[in-house]
């Protein structure tokens, strides 16, 4: 006979196997306490054999996890949920599937949608960090040159709201020096204008005069060469464009410097489309149409996002009503 507890352990010995040592971890602690349940209602999984089990138990343990985080909730009903689908697999019990989604979606929480990434202060700092590259000595091009790009490279992101991949694939010939504007491909393949700041377009120009000479040897006519630029050893003397990668890189590498070690990762390329959405939300008076169209969000549900207050612009939102 095969026991419930068995065929616990065999469904944790495979994603042993098969996962990470945290996910195993975690649905260690998903089945542990699914046992508890199941011993709630009388059944002892060292005794009742595994063919004895149904799907009604999937709800008595989404009820039973209410009192846990909704985040913990889903993750410990998506490990039981796979041992559900292991049984059937297994032939070890008879499950309806169908229904045991059923049961999972009419009892559980649903998990609140997550604000992108937004530490307001530091990415201003970032900003600052980066503009004042133009104001330092070198001791080789290359390295002036790489800061020039990652100075422009930052401060276009924060002032455009452009994708990290609307980025690298910017080309000089996209920009109407003229108007302030360039003409992209956007998400999905769809053209759109993008509006530059003075400041975004005058990091530009630097990092491009300081260039222009590698761009003249490049035997390549000027409007087809990237905006930014690798300056690596794999380059050579290649004009070639950065990868999202590199453009995450930078951000990252940035970041450590001036904010330490313990920052990376807490300022993405998103990150300053947030910042951006934001300064334009805050600076039309909450105009959620005009940042939908700046942001080109499809949908402004996607801008009402983005949307929201930080700490401190509550506070002083209400002192001004109340205090003034």
């Amino acid at each position: 006979m095969i026991t419930i507890r068995n065929a616990f352990d065999r469904y944790l010995e495979m994603i042993s196997l098969s996962r990470s040592e945290n996910t195993y971890i975690a649905y260690s602690k998903a089945i542990k306490v699914f046992s508890s349940v199941m011993e709630g209602q009388g059944i002892d999984p060292d005794k009742f054999e595994i063919k004895s089990i149904n799907e009604d138990l999937i709800g008595k343990m989404a009820t039973y996890l209410k009192q846990f985080s909704a985040a913990t909730e889903q993750l410990y009903l998506i490990a039981v949920k796979g041992f559900y689908q292991y049984l059937l697999a297994e032939e070890l019990a008879s499950i309806n599937l169908q229904r045991l989604q059923m049961l999972i979606k009419s009892r559980s929480r649903r998990l609140g949608q997550r604000l992108p990434q937004f530490p307001k202060e530091n990415i201003e700092k970032v900003i600052e960090y980066a503009s004042d590259f133009v104001n330092l000595s070198y001791e080789s091009e290359k390295d002036q040159l790489i800061n020039f790009r990652d100075a422009a490279f930052i401060i276009t992101l924060a002032d455009t709201g452009m994708r990290v991949h609307e980025m690298c694939n910017l080309r000089r010939g996209d920009l109407d020096w003229n108007e302030f504007k360039a003409l992209i491909i956007g998400k999905g393949d769809s053209q759109a204008i993008v509006r530059f700041s003075s400041r975004s377009f005058r990091s530009i120009k630097s990092y491009l005069s300081l260039r222009s000479s590698n761009d003249g040897k490049s035997g390549k006519p000027l409007p087809t060469l990237p905006i930014f630029s690798r300056h690596d050893k794999g380059a050579g003397e290649k004009i070639l464009s950065i990868s999202p990668s590199t453009g995450r890189n930078i951000i990252n590498r940035r970041v450590k410097e001036i904010l330490g070690e313990n920052h990376a990762g807490t300022i993405t390329p998103h990150s300053f489309r947030h910042y951006f959405v934001t300064n334009v939300l805050i600076g039309s008076g909450g105009n959620l149409k005009l940042a939908q169209e700046l942001a080109r969000h499809k949908n402004i549900q996607v801008t009402q996002r983005y949307a929201h207050l930080n700490d401190d612009e509550l506070d002083k939102g209400y002192h001004k009503i109340f205090e003034e």
